[in-house]
């Protein structure tokens, strides 16, 4: 019988929850998406998660309270999905869970995703598999990124050297090998300082197409001001958040540039987006041929075309290019990460997150 998982993913643009229903036919390993849907945050919990990023009043009951919103939102997600295929819950395996991360401290030996998968089990009627980078965490690795795994499991080919970018709040960078190495590691912020901006200049969720980015200017005093943060110069293994890279991060350093217009640091925070994930290919894989985008950021075409310069001689593309919409691939990975979890297999990859060794992730709560 064909297996199906959904997948659930939340991530730090905190744009809402995209969730997948796929299937793998039977004999066969590759997956098959039969449905997608994406539900927005509304305005007060989004605001509410993005605050809890940070320290604050009662943060145990706003957390916990959180976690409930961020449940009932996954399974209004869940009830989409199986709507639109006429599927009924007994006839979904189990459902990965992503849960909203609020603080990613590997160096402290923890990473924290709100969620509330018993309650997401009760009202789905699936069994949930969740908490599924706590264990990496546990054998001293970073926790994510995650998906590199079920990169090279989508999209790997023998005696190819790829590489893959996830342009959500954070950009992070898978680089498969011709070899069957793979390397992963998150490269800076993309989306959460570009949303960040125009929410606050222009009233937008995000800057479509990159359009208001592009009307504006680089401004290399600000651009090397951004450069020379620490992070970018690490090696990995290395993750990071917005416990890293929040808006008080920027307004530091936007104080010795108060003049700039804010279509110039919109442009400017492109640029360094794009920046980093090249400099981190070219250094880390060189000999790729193809960059492939997903996520939220891979619709910016703004963002693609300045990655495609600093790039030359590479083709740039959105995961679409190979079968899969940019919008659905982290979703796919968490159903990826869910059934692997179900068939007792490991999830994470010790080259990229530096775990001691490969480790099954999650936590299974029950319908």
């Amino acid at each position: 019988m064909n297996e199906r998982y959904i997948g659930l993913m939340s991530g730090t643009s905190l744009d809402g929850v995209d969730g997948v229903l796929v299937e793998w036919p039977e004999g066969e390993a590759a997956l098959r998406v039969l449905a997608h849907a994406h539900l927005p945050f509304d305005a007060a919990l989004a605001a509410e998660l993005l605050a809890l990023n940070t320290r604050g009043d009662d943060e145990l009951h706003r957390a916990a309270l959180a976690g409930n919103a961020v449940a009932r939102r996954y399974a209004d997600v869940v009830a989409r999905l199986l709507a639109q295929t006429d599927i009924v819950a007994d006839a979904v395996t189990a459902i990965g869970a992503h849960g909203q991360t609020v603080r990613h401290r590997p160096q402290d030996g923890y990473t924290l995703q709100l969620n509330n998968p018993a309650l997401l089990a009760e009202l789905s009627g699936v069994d949930v598999v969740a908490d599924l980078r706590s264990r990496d965490v546990a054998a001293g690795g970073q926790g994510a990124p995650l998906v590199p795994a079920f990169h090279r499991a989508m999209f790997g080919r023998d005696g190819e050297a790829l590489a893959l970018l996830n342009l959500g709040g954070i950009a992070n960078l898978t680089l498969l090998g011709a070899d069957g190495s793979v390397l992963g590691f998150d490269c800076g912020p993309a989306n959460a300082l570009l949303d960040h901006w125009v929410q606050r200049h222009r009233g937008e969720a995000f800057d479509r197409d990159g359009r208001w980015a592009a009307s504006g200017q680089v401004d290399e005093t600000l651009l090397a001001a951004l450069q020379a943060e620490p992070y970018f110069a690490l090696p990995p293994p290395k993750s990071t958040g917005r416990d890293q890279f929040h808006t008080e991060w920027l307004a530091q350093r936007l104080a010795a540039r108060p003049a700039l217009a804010p279509e110039d640091v919109q442009a400017t925070l492109a640029e360094l987006s794009a920046w980093a994930c090249a400099r981190d290919l070219l250094a880390h894989r060189p000999d790729a041929k193809e960059l492939l985008a997903c996520g939220g950021g891979a619709f910016n075409a703004h963002l693609m075309a300045r990655l495609a310069a600093h790039l030359p001689g590479l083709r740039v593309a959105s995961t679409a290019a190979r079968g899969l919409p940019p919008d659905q691939v982290e979703a796919c990975a968490f159903a990826w990460l869910a059934r692997a979890f179900v068939r007792r297999e490991t999830g994470n990859l010790p080259s990229v997150t530096g775990a001691h060794g490969v480790r099954v992730l999650g936590a299974l709560y029950p319908k």
